[in-house]
């Protein structure tokens, strides 16, 4: 096996002399080694904070908690500290305290819309399901900081059954989505469990992981692991890169594990300042997670949740990102950019803007190089097969057994089954004039 690299072998060491390299891969002994203090941090990377810098940090760590893992510790570059991205996304900022007017507590509203016990349910045809409030490291950026070392959060087994009699009891779920926390810090046994209930409930036809494992705890990504998620198709594995720098030999090799047991893998990554708000580093990532299987899914607009208002960016900033990416990669590297709706809106596509313009059975578009070109409608558009009157339709949707989702939002204005002329918000003001009248 080979052996440590010197930053990992001065770690192992100032945690227990000696400690030899199987060991420091022991996802276990990770875990078990945590780093959950300043000053800890500090004797283990061989760093030093100031008397006043240390109290900051202190204060901030006592209300959004400190969890790193020796592994991703060892990624930092203690030369030039409070520039790097490792340890920005680990380790405390007093900027963390400052609560803007617009932060919230739970910006995506996920609590809100919280039928059953670990059940978020936004979107018609899938659901969050938070099995673990476990994770390896505490990510600063967590959009979940609320809950972050919350020990009363911890799913019970009664409220994981509840949350799968809540997805029996509503056929209209086919995608599940497995978060927390990290599902992957359930012991193998107590994951297959609830992946073998999923698998046994009919329709639902797909399950999705949330992991940050692979990203600070490669190690834990086992053959034992890889094995028993085999036994689950079809299962997917959504993970979380920011940076190029974290694409390290052992994050490889859990991602190989992966795909290896026939997982297909994608990347949801935060726009984050300071740490991957350059065109240069987002093409970098989005290449290196290519070259190992893994496609760029999303990227994130930094939500509004309380203590991350530091690492937000103008939205300007992704457009200018993802314009860079556009044409001048591979599209299959080029993830979607969206803004999590504050309130439970859910993902909004923010995207650069390619069609200029449009006239009667004309489209004026521009391409990824400024070239300004017209795409030709037909004159007139018949279609062949649709007669528009899907609940007659025996002719061209030959689809068996599958049952008709209730149309919802924009769907119910393009939808021929749905009477439904406008969507307008409630309590406007040309309403509230109508209902005095």
């Amino acid at each position: 096996m080979a052996i440590l690299s010197t930053n990992q072998q001065e770690i192992a060491d100032r945690i227990d002399a000696g400690t030899a390299a199987e060991v420091w891969r022991d996802w276990k002994w990770q875990v078990r080694h945590a780093i959950t203090e300043i000053s800890t941090f500090e004797r283990l990377l061989g760093v030093s904070f100031g008397k006043d810098e240390r109290r900051e940090l202190e204060e901030t760590a006592s209300r959004f908690p400190l969890r790193i893992t020796p592994y991703y510790l060892s990624l930092i570059d203690a030369k030039d500290l409070w520039n790097d991205p490792i340890f920005m996304q680990c380790f405390p900022s007093p900027a963390e305290l400052q609560v803007e007017p617009d932060d919230m507590e739970d910006p995506l509203a996920e609590d809100a819309d919280h039928p059953a016990p670990c059940i978020t349910h936004r979107y018609p045809d899938r659901v969050l399901f938070l099995v673990s409030n476990v994770c390896a490291m505490y990510c600063r950026h967590c959009t979940r900081k609320r809950k972050v070392g919350d020990v009363d959060s911890i799913p019970s087994e009664a409220e994981v059954i509840e949350s799968l009699d809540y997805i029996r009891e509503n056929p209209q779920i086919r995608d599940v989505l497995l978060s927390g926390g990290d599902p992957f810090m359930l012991p193998d046994d107590r994951l297959d469990w609830i992946l073998t209930e999923l698998d046994d409930i009919e329709h639902v036809e797909v399950v999705r992981i949330g992991s940050r494992v692979p990203v600070v705890l490669p190690y834990r990504v086992t053959e034992e692991l890889c094995a028993m998620l085999a036994r689950h198709h079809p299962l997917w594995v959504n993970t979380h890169f920011n940076h190029p720098a974290e694409i390290t030999t052992s994050s490889q090799k859990a991602l190989a594990r992966l795909a290896d047991a026939g997982i297909p893998l994608g990347n949801q990554t935060v726009l984050l300042a300071g740490v991957n708000d350059c065109p240069r580093i987002m093409k970098t990532l989005v290449h290196k997670l290519v070259r190992n299987r893994v496609r760029p899914y999303y990227l994130y607009q930094c939500d509004l949740s309380e203590g991350l208002t530091h690492f937000r960016t103008p939205v300007s900033k992704g457009i200018e990102i993802i314009e860079s990416l556009i044409g001048h990669t591979s599209g299959f590297a080029v993830p979607t950019y969206v803004i999590d709706a504050p309130g439970g809106g859910g993902k909004i596509p923010v995207m650069p803007q390619y069609l200029i313009s449009w006239a009667t059975n004309r489209v004026v578009l521009r391409n990824f190089e400024g070239v300004i070109t017209t795409y030709r409608e037909p004159d007139s558009y018949e279609p062949v097969w649709c007669d528009r009157k899907c609940a007659t339709c025996g002719q061209y949707l030959r689809l068996e057994g599958a049952d008709e989702s209730k149309a919802v939002g924009i769907v119910k204005l393009l939808s021929e089954e749905d009477p439904t002329t406008a969507l307008v918000p409630e309590n406007t003001e040309r309403f509230e004039r109508r209902n005095e009248s």
